[in-house]
């Protein structure tokens, strides 16, 4: 039975189906192609309905085109979604981090269009897990997650490198990946790990981490696409691809394949060869670190790796012993494994760090035996495979040391590469890691169920219903949902039996453990959105969980400190008590006769080039918000975020804090006891002015707008209404 939708999230690098561009750049590499054969290997499965991976679309000439094709076939129930993000032109991973709120809503309006909402979000890398993070939690379903390198450890290796802590910060962005990554950990159902070292000790760095939640299934490889060369032919261009830096083309050949970064630690490779005088005269080296046109045009960190290469190469004047192709075709990585198998040399992995290590399992699988750093995964993988040696990275003598080891003895190097062909067939096919992760998924979905029908029980929503919503209700709190005891009575009935399609919120100035307060003691359901704090808040039920992308919204031009020193000295405003303030939000009591008009405070808020939102209502009350901040406005991102129409919402209220969600293309309902600065909307198209107060008047105006059989005209009696 397929039952099974997969949502898998992959934000940065270079995302295709075909032709991957592995080693391009720093972010298009292991972690790229494990998505998308992981992808591709779940599609196939008879238990899964559908795979979708979601990455970044890429408009950029220079660039491949088919990064700007949104949807892109993977294989059978597969396919790679493309959502634009951000800039059109390519960004490094690092850069991304301004956007990722973006394509959260962005694939929420995505997920509303699908015919069922996803099982599970599968994310990859910590970025990605940002956005799943505020996924799962807006829509209630259970999170995975997959890091493929981590920020702690990359950061410790960096410094112990010798890299300045400032310098590397500002480069590769720690403080937010770290916080991302910490996030995740405290959110995920489940932390999938390649090893159990990563889960371990690696994971072990950070403050949230749950043993518990962790599991190691092993990544697999396409065995049909790697095999010893016994098996399959050596297409003639390859040897050629290196063979002309080499005097001794026929020595056995050490391989290393990867990305120019510096956390490969290429450079101590390099010397490990050149100062072992035995090893340059057993072997040469190539390394194969992506491609390249011109080095000065490439970017400042992959450039400065291969200008350290070729120095590296000429300090131990290794010209004629290695090899730096500048370019290769994807399909030309199995064939470079079995040409160095075929002249009996060794693939080498001296990363300062290594999550898991791919190419040590392409290689094995291409009988090549391997000499692979000690730190991460290269540990689990010679346990299960028995066909190399680890190596201390930082040790330039113990990388000659183990290459040696393999090389300078035949018997060692046939044991080595019989036994890790067998040990790729038994632990790392793509079969046996799609078996495991769908038993971790099975066990994840059926707690989530389990959970989903406990709440269910006791008639609380089990998730926020927003992505299945049609039309909505959002109503003010005080004088407007509150203050007709018989009006909200029924109004209650009604939206306790409402359909799943028929969502409700609450905008209100009150901050939210006030506005839940109130909430329950007049009765009222807990809404599926609250707008506090007059619109610089908004919470998602049951959870209520904050919608952290409203708050970077409105962080624009927002300079709280300064704001509050120059409200010092209007006349006429009284500070409310601290409990009524907020991050985005200085409220006032206002004296009207002693208080400036609004146009004189905004005079001197611009000859000092501030910029604030100022709502006052019931001439008694000043908010001092961000200029994007207010029930209208949160009420136009909501539909944005979630893909409805202005006309989808219905909105009430009472009061000049409430008029900004009143215009526009909502639909408007204007209780009888409102306050005069609402008397201007009048004759105004989409704005009806109610004949009866509070919940009375949001039933009469549901009425008018057609969503409900019956009003109640009377807020003395009770009238029987229900929902078309």
């Amino acid at each position: 039975m397929r039952d099974l939708y997969v949502l898998m999230l992959s934000v940065h690098g270079l995302m295709r189906g075909h032709d991957l561009e592995l080693g391009r750049d720093a972010d298009t590499g292991g972690q790229t192609l494990y998505v998308i054969e992981l992808a591709k290997s779940l599609g196939r499965h008879p238990r899964v309905e559908q795979v979708d991976v979601l990455t970044r679309l890429v408009d950029d000439p220079a660039v491949s085109p088919d990064y700007a094709v949104p949807c892109e076939p993977l294989g059978e129930r597969a396919r790679l979604v493309r959502l634009a993000c951000g800039p059109r032109r390519y960004l490094r991973k690092e850069s991304l981090w301004n956007h990722l709120d973006q394509l959260v809503d962005r694939t929420l309006i995505y997920l509303r269009q699908q015919p069922r909402l996803p099982d599970v979000i599968h994310s990859h890398y910590a970025d990605a897990g940002y956005v799943g993070v505020h996924l799962s939690q807006l829509l209630g379903i259970p999170l995975l997650h997959t890091g493929h390198s981590l920020g702690r450890c990359k950061r410790q290796r960096l410094l112990d490198h010798g890299r300045r802590e400032q310098a590397i910060d500002r480069q590769f962005n720690f403080v937010r990946r770290i916080a991302a990554e910490e996030a995740v950990l405290a959110h995920a159902s489940l932390v999938i790990t390649s090893t159990a070292q990563e889960s371990s000790e690696q994971y072990g760095l950070y403050n949230n981490h749950q043993p518990a939640r962790m599991t190691v299934i092993a990544p697999g490889t396409d065995t049909s696409r790697f095999a010893p060369p016994s098996r399959e032919a050596i297409p003639q261009h390859i040897p050629a691809l290196i063979d002309r830096f080499f005097t001794q083309p026929r020595k056995p050949l050490i391989l290393a394949i990867c990305r120019p970064e510096m956390r490969k630690n290429l450079s101590r490779l390099v010397a490990a060869f050149g100062e072992s005088r035995e090893l340059r005269e057993r072997a040469n080296l190539a390394i194969v670190a992506g491609n390249r046109d011109d080095i000065r045009s490439m970017d400042e960190a992959q450039a400065d790796v291969l200008k350290d290469l070729l120095l590296d190469v000429d300090r131990y004047d290794l010209w004629g012993s290695v090899a730096l192709p500048k370019q290769h075709q994807p399909d030309d990585i199995p064939a470079l494994y079995r040409l160095a198998a075929q002249r009996r040399g060794v693939f080498v992995n001296p990363a300062l760090t290594e999550p898991f290590g791919l190419t040590l399992i392409e290689a094995a699988a291409s009988g090549l035996p391997v000499v692979a750093t000690r730190d991460g995964g290269p540990s689990d993988i010679l346990v299960h495979c028995e066909n190399g040696v680890l190596v201390d990275p930082l040790d330039s003598a113990d990388i000659a040391r183990g290459l040696l080891a393999v090389v300078s003895d035949a018997r060692t190097w046939q044991r080595y590469a019989r036994r890790g062909i067998g040990g790729v067939a038994r632990n790392y096919t793509w079969d046996a890691h799609v078996d495991k992760y769908l038993k971790a998924v099975d066990h994840v979905v059926h707690r989530t169920r389990k959970q989903v029908r406990r709440e269910r029980v006791v008639q609380r929503p089990a998730v926020n219903p927003m992505p299945y919503v049609q039309r909505m209700l959002v109503s003010d709190i005080d004088n407007t949902l509150i203050g007709d005891r018989a009006g909200l009575a029924t109004l209650v009935r009604v939206l306790r039996e409402r359909p799943r399609n028929f969502g409700f919120g609450v905008a209100t100035g009150r901050h939210l453990p006030s506005a839940l307060e109130a909430l329950r003691q007049a009765r009222v359901p807990l809404p599926d959105v609250l707008i506090t704090a007059v619109g610089t808040e908004i919470h998602y039920g049951p959870g209520m969980h904050s919608d952290a992308g409203w708050q970077r919204h409105i962080q624009h031009l927002w300079r709280r400190d300064a704001l509050a020193a120059l409200f010092e000295d209007v006349p006429g405003l009284m500070l409310q008590s601290d409990d009524q303030q907020t991050e985005f939000k200085l409220s006032f009591d206002v004296d009207p006769h002693a208080m400036p008009g609004l146009r004189e405070i905004d005079r001197r808020l611009r000859q000092v080039r501030l910029h604030a939102n100022l709502v006052y209502s019931h001439q008694a009350y000043l908010d001092v918000l961000p200029v994007r901040a207010s029930k209208g406005q949160a009420i136009r991102y909501l539909a944005y975020k979630w893909g409805l129409p202005l006309s989808a919402f219905l909105v009430a209220g009472d009061s000049g804090n409430d008029l900004e969600m009143l215009v526009g293309d909502t639909q408007a309902v204007v209780v009888s006891n409102h306050s005069a600065e609402l008397d201007t909307l009048r004759g105004m198209d989409q704005v009806y002015f109610a004949a009866t107060p509070c919940a009375s008047g949001i039933l009469e105006g549901m009425a008018h707008y057609g969503l409900l059989h019956a009003a109640a005209p009377d807020s003395r009696k009770e009238a029987a209404c229900s929902m078309l």
